[in-house]
């Protein structure tokens, strides 16, 4: 290759470094600046929280309402497997997750855990929706007690809570 067709190819490789960077910071800025949050979804958390209606909340980002909405509900008695069954292996998600226990003094306690479920599998858009909406998201949800971030199964099974919560 001659000294020009050199120079042609890292102006070219560095045309195309600025648009990829151009195109990542409008997504990542409308993406971020953008989500609202239901009030169905907002409605959806207070139930679990104070009166039990709920043992998880699935919440998912509608693309085209721009907004966090509700995808599923667990009932009470649900146990921690059906939830964890409940969260797509490919797709990210937010969740909550009413967490029972009994502490070392035999006393029956609750704590409410947030989720941001991002598989590894998942693809690299709703990463980053899910990634820059999240803290939008988190700060409606008024009485989350912990917070999980988790790309596999493994970082948020009962153990994780378990250890967590006490």
């Amino acid at each position: 290759m001659s000294f020009r067709g050199v120079k042609l190819f890292l102006y070219l490789l560095s045309v195309s470094r600025v648009i990829i960077c151009a195109v990542v910071v409008d997504f990542w800025l409308n993406a971020s600046s953008g989500m609202g949050v239901a009030d169905h979804s907002k409605n959806t958390f207070l139930e679990l929280k104070r009166k039990k209606v709920h043992r998880y909340v699935i919440f998912k980002i509608d693309e085209k309402k721009k907004e966090v909405v509700v995808e599923k509900t667990g009932g009470p008695a649900e146990s921690f497997d059906e939830f964890a069954a409940a969260l797509p292996e490919n797709d990210c998600r937010y969740a909550v997750y009413d967490f029972d226990f009994v502490t070392s003094e035999n006393c029956q306690k609750s704590k409410i855990f947030f989720i941001a479920w991002s598989p590894d599998s998942s693809r690299i858009r709703a990463k980053m929706l899910y990634a820059t909406s999240k803290e939008r998201f988190r700060r409606e949800l008024d009485g989350v007690h912990y917070e999980i971030q988790a790309t596999d199964p493994t970082e948020m099974d009962l153990e994780v809570l378990r250890e967590r919560a006490h």
